[in-house]
């Protein structure tokens, strides 16, 4: 039986991250310093494996993310469909304790199942899944790729994964995720099953590292 694996990953850190300001698929940002170090930490761990291509959102922290693998020559498709949820007018918005309290309110009304709620002017969870269905069969009809990795978003992750492990969306918040964690997965062709799960081991030199600057009162950036 024919295994397709299928590796997926959040984007490396930004300055949106580090601010906490809302992101979203309004807000194009690049990978900040430590995200470059966090997609070679990934790229020194993974760059063995033999993916056949790497899909993309069409936001650039997301190519940026992987650009160790394209440099290599493999090649890449951006889809609109990984985008980020849009935030709506919360996008580039620092998260207040005002933004804070709505956001909280909005994701319980999530995991009540009113996943067609949605931020104003934004995107609902049912809205994402729409158009990540698209994508995902593109993707998936690819059946000579036996081995591809996806580099998007964490809220886009988390209703990805739904899809694919066929949970309800309101059950999205219980894939935890953070910046360059990876989520492996195996489509056996008729069902995915998750190998790794929230795994960011290949981050553990790289935080150690940044832990012994801290501990010798080095600045870290």
């Amino acid at each position: 039986m024919s295994i397709k694996k299928i590796y997926i990953i959040r984007h490396g850190q930004t300055d949106y991250n580090l601010k906490g300001i809302v992101q979203g698929s309004g807000v194009n940002s690049s990978i900040n310093e430590n995200g470059k170090r966090q997609a070679m930490a990934f790229f020194e761990e993974y760059k063995d494996v033999p993916f056949d291509r790497i899909y993309t959102s069409t936001l650039k922290r997301t190519v940026q993310s992987v650009q160790p693998f394209l440099d290599k020559g493999i090649p890449f498709t951006p889809l609109e469909g990984l985008n980020e949820i849009s935030w709506g007018k919360k996008e580039g918005q620092p998260i207040t304790l005002e933004e804070d309290a709505y956001y909280h309110w909005m994701l319980a009304q999530w995991q009540l199942g009113n996943t067609h709620e949605r931020i104003e002017g934004g995107e609902s969870p049912e809205d994402v899944t729409k158009r990540q269905s698209v994508a995902i069969d593109h993707i998936m009809g690819k059946t000579e790729e036996s081995t591809i990795l996806i580099c998007m978003h964490g809220r886009a992750m988390r209703i990805l994964l739904c899809r694919l492990l066929n949970y309800p969306l309101r059950s999205m918040d219980m894939f935890e995720h953070q910046n360059l964690c990876l989520y492996q997965i195996d489509f056996t062709g008729s069902m995915f099953a998750v190998r790794q799960n929230n795994d960011v081991a290949h981050l553990q030199e790289l935080k150690n590292s940044l832990d012994q600057y801290r501990i010798v009162g080095v600045a870290t950036p």
